[in-house]
């Protein structure tokens, strides 16, 4: 005989109820949702030029091809949605250049498009629903709006990383929702699929040393296709698990979360779509973005003088002094694309920072390692307090230069980096030169022109068919 099952957990049922039932409308969160679009299509196109990431892409099995399967952007693979959405999410994540969100936790909404593009793309070439249509891009962002929000808000006041727990936990989270909505899921089939999700939690000791390694690029890409293969199982009917947040002893709140309860601290809306940071110039860490941009005003003063300098100061917030303040040798790309004082050294020396610049050719100017050596990190706890502050949320720095002469330069403070929502009218034409840029490394010049004229025209993007959209994308040859 069997018992009955729990009620639901509140944050599943919440999560649930938004996913098949919240309709955005907000303008702003739709034109910024095509700006991420665009720029998340960018990074993944210019990932291809990387074969640390290219390698793992394809499918699992050589030589599989898969009718109507779903294309992965700056490729010719034509995938099941499981992988294609690995891969999808992976190449947007490499090079550490999508949008990001800060606050008690971490993240990068834009992960779930490694989702939401693919299982789109594979419901249009193909009769997943049981009626042949094609999904077009105001559907799609309308998913990306409620995946952001969904992650952003979770990570509002929940810290994960706190207790070891990676923050791809959030993406998984929020993708299970969205694309099981996507697949024509009810509100019970969600909440079956999401609370799956909650029992998937993984460590992040590959973000930190002594283990700091490239799986940081793909995590996303692993929480995103495992999203769709719980969406999947719960479309076909595959039982939940209510009380996974919740249930004592073995829940996630008792066995992960230290006993702490996992809170939604605001109502679900498009709020987080409207706040999404940008990473518009450079790829680095978001934290240290601001250091970053300090470094480039004062580099004219120094780079004559680099043999002078006798120290730099860095004044910071917490949460990077936490995860990027790094001493000590820096093993590959992943190291150092998370280390505050390797970004800000390479930004003084070269007033430039690139993907390129993480690579091991670039790390070996001894200069680089030298100017580390010189670098003293400080908590400014006003920078700490604004950057909790809700209505500031920002990302502060301040960097100085002190020569063994007794000089100095201005001690340079960034408030808030140019892709913060501040800075959104600044950013907007800097976002279509990085997509240009991207978009060249992979297509040829007309095509380039023609997608930077589409995603600039949102009636006409919204209306494309998202496999059209997706058609653009892949290269005459690989």
């Amino acid at each position: 005989m069997k018992g009955p099952m729990p009620a639901t957990d509140n944050v599943i049922a919440k999560i649930a109820d938004y996913a098949v039932n919240y309709q955005p409308d907000s303008e702003l969160a739709f034109d910024t949702a095509r700006l991420c679009l665009m720029d998340s299509i960018g990074c993944a196109l210019l990932a291809m030029d990387y074969q640390a990431c290219t390698k793992l892409l394809g499918p699992d099995v050589e030589g599989m091809v898969v009718p109507n399967g779903a294309r992965v952007p700056g490729t010719r693979h034509q995938l099941d949605p499981v992988k294609a959405a690995f891969d999808t999410g992976t190449a947007i994540r490499w090079l550490d250049f999508n949008d990001t969100w800060l606050a008690a936790e971490w993240g990068h909404p834009s992960d779930n498009f490694g989702s939401i593009i693919p299982v789109a793309d594979f419901i249009s070439r193909s009769n997943v629903l049981g009626s042949s249509r094609s999904i077009n891009v105001t559907e799609l962002l309308e998913m990306a709006v409620k995946a952001y929000e969904i992650q952003g808000v979770l990570a509002l006041d929940n810290s994960f990383n706190s207790v070891g727990i990676d923050h791809v936990i959030l993406v998984k989270v929020a993708s299970t929702a969205v694309v099981t909505s996507m697949l024509g899921g009810n509100v019970q089939q969600v909440e079956n699929a999401v609370s799956n999700a909650w029992l998937d939690a993984s460590l992040r000791t590959y973000r930190h040393a002594p283990n700091t390694g490239s799986r940081k690029s793909w995590a996303a890409g692993d929480a995103v296709s495992r999203a769709v293969r719980f969406s999947l199982n719960a479309m076909s009917g595959e039982m939940g698990y209510p009380s996974a947040l919740t249930a004592r002893g073995w829940g996630f709140q008792d066995t992960w979360f230290r006993g702490e309860e996992i809170t939604l601290p605001r109502e679900l809306d498009s709020y987080v779509m409207e706040n999404i940071l940008f990473k518009v110039s450079f790829p680095a860490e978001f934290h240290a973005q601001t250091a970053v941009e300090a470094a480039f005003q004062l580099h004219s003063q120094v780079v004559s003088r680099l043999d002078e300098i006798d120290e730099v100061l860095i004044n910071s917030q917490e949460s990077a002094l936490r995860i990027i303040d790094k001493t000590g040798p820096l093993n590959n790309p992943a190291d150092r694309d998370h280390c505050i004082q390797y970004m800000t050294a390479i930004a003084l020396i070269k007033g430039a920072l690139t993907a390129g610049d993480y690579e091991d050719e670039v790390a070996m100017d001894p200069r680089v390692d030298q100017l580390r050596s010189k670098m003293t990190m400080n908590h400014d706890r006003r920078f700490t307090e604004d950057y909790i502050d809700p209505d500031k949320r920002s990302i502060a720095n301040s960097v100085q230069v002190r020569f063994k002469d007794g000089s100095s330069t201005e001690n340079i403070t960034v408030e808030y980096p140019v892709g913060h929502r501040r800075r959104r009218k600044e950013a907007a034409p800097l976002l279509v030169d990085k997509l240009r840029a991207n978009l060249c490394t992979q297509l040829d010049k007309e095509r380039v022109e023609e997608l930077v004229k589409l995603f600039s025209d949102q009636s006409t993007l919204g209306l494309m068919a998202v496999d059209d959209l997706v058609d653009m994308l892949v290269p005459a040859d690989d």
